[in-house]
């Protein structure tokens, strides 16, 4: 009697356990909309292409914690919608700004850079793209030459 009750336990745990780790429950639109994406340009072979009107921006000589920005124009020459994922710098004095809904094939869109440091001398700082595009990552310069603090 005692093994057939726990052997009766036993099977309804594990009938528990499997309803609440489903995968189906775990799945974010976000990332399921990224994932069909991806399946679509990789079956049809058309990704999307990034072109920028520059890969770097020289700001020049700029006083000590002064605030600086600048646009690169964002083209997508490919046949698919291209989607910036992520835009990480490399140092918290530079602050990206990208659009976050997909760019249509031969449209355009701005990236802002913004730029402050109190180091001094001359700084270069990257931005770093993560996309859907067959690359999958592209890399922005900035540079400037920061005077002392006065």
């Amino acid at each position: 009697m005692k093994r057939t009750l726990l052997l009766a336990a036993a099977i309804m745990l594990f009938t528990a356990s499997c309803k609440q780790n489903n995968a189906s429950d775990r799945i974010d639109d976000a990332n399921l909309a990224k994932a069909e994406v991806e399946q679509t340009a990789a079956t049809t072979n058309a990704y999307p292409e990034i072109k920028f009107d520059r890969e770097a921006h020289d700001f020049g000589n700029i006083g000590n914690n002064e605030r600086v920005e600048t646009e690169f124009n964002v083209t997508n020459t490919g046949k698919a919608d291209l989607i910036i994922i992520n835009a990480q710098a490399s140092c918290g004095c530079t602050v990206p700004e990208y659009q976050k809904t997909p760019i249509k094939p031969g449209e355009t869109s701005k990236l802002k850079v913004a730029f402050v440091t109190p180091s001094v001398g001359q700084q270069q700082k990257t931005v770093t793209l993560t996309t859907n595009t067959q690359k999958g990552e592209e890399i922005l310069t900035i540079k400037a030459n920061v005077a002392p603090k006065q």
